[in-house]
């Protein structure tokens, strides 16, 4: 069977043959996204390892079952300590299977999977807006930043503010919804440009993808009582966060983190996101590339392409 193949950590894979997996529980591979998460893996990088060498990557992929469902599959190890999504065929196990919507594309159902919930859960689960906020975006210019600009302002949202260093991606993010753009890079006090964009006393939920510098501004810029929301680190590991700013706004900083989240939680919103897109109400740029094609797309990805890559076998 067709797959891609790690062979070693710190190299990108290539296509291969793998044994056909066995078992009631195996689902025909329609798509499968290349993820950040992916990459951390293969590197040797993530926290909690690797698969046993060699072994086929993908932590997330859209299949059809047996008895002719299609499904989304996430977390049970899926990529992370058994073989993954990037094959013509792949086996569910401990795996989440949540039924995918009718009438949706496999390409674009496995793009709002971990890239989509991630800029949609935040908002609906780990810390729910109430309607009215003014939400900052930090790191508005990838997939998972537009998705939540998107989410944040067909959930109620008064004012988004998207921030970003790509003034292209900054500029579709207005066409999605955004209010204002900040482009991270270009101000002298950074605090105070995510301040006026927000309006007001600054913003009152922070969506945070980058961590670092960015975030230390925004907690500097946020209103009191606001919200701030961590799941990424691409603007570095570590942030010094003034202690002043956190108390005396009295501040609530919360992690989310995708292999966390219940599998009940992925049954009730996945549907619910994808719909959405069906509607026309959440736009996700998918770029469909060949299995065949892995290792280009592989790079493609390292390089931080824009679109979202997603294999079809």
């Amino acid at each position: 069977m067709r797959a891609a193949l790690i062979r070693e950590l710190g190299s990108g894979p290539e296509l291969g043959e793998v044994d056909e997996p066995r078992g009631d529980d195996v689902v025909e591979v329609l798509a499968a996204p290349i993820n950040p998460v992916d990459l951390g893996v293969a590197s040797g990088a993530y926290v909690a390892g690797h698969p046993p060498l060699p072994y086929v990557p993908g932590c997330e992929a859209v299949g059809r079952t047996a008895d002719g469902r299609t499904v989304w599959v996430f977390g049970g190890g899926f990529g992370l300590s058994r073989d993954g999504g990037m094959a013509v065929r792949a086996t569910v196990g401990d795996a989440v299977a949540v039924e995918v919507p009718d009438g949706a594309d496999p390409a674009l159902a496995a793009g709002l999977g971990i890239a989509g919930l991630a800029g949609w859960l935040p908002f609906t689960w780990r810390a729910p807006l109430a309607g009215g906020e003014r939400v900052l975006v930090l790191g508005a210019t990838g997939s998972v930043g537009l998705v939540a600009v998107q989410a944040a302002k067909l959930l109620g949202a008064a004012r988004v503010v998207a921030a970003g260093r790509d003034p292209e991606r900054l500029a579709k993010a207005v066409t999605l919804g955004a209010d204002a753009i900040v482009r991270i890079g270009e101000h002298d006090d950074l605090a105070a440009a995510f301040r006026d964009a927000a309006g007001g006393d600054g913003p009152d939920y922070v969506f945070d993808a980058l961590w670092g510098e960015p975030v230390a501004a925004a907690v500097q810029a946020a209103a009191p009582g606001a919200r701030v929301v961590n799941l990424g680190q691409s603007a570095g590991a570590t942030a010094e966060l003034a202690s002043g700013a956190v108390r005396g706004k009295n501040l609530t900083i919360l992690g989310h983190f995708a292999f966390g989240v219940p599998h009940n939680v992925f049954a009730e919103h996945y549907p619910r996101l994808v719909r959405h897109a069906l509607a026309g109400e959440i736009r996700l740029d998918v770029e469909r590339v060949a299995l065949s094609d892995i290792a280009d797309a592989w790079r493609r990805q390292v390089a931080g392409e824009a679109a979202k890559l997603v294999l079809v076998p």
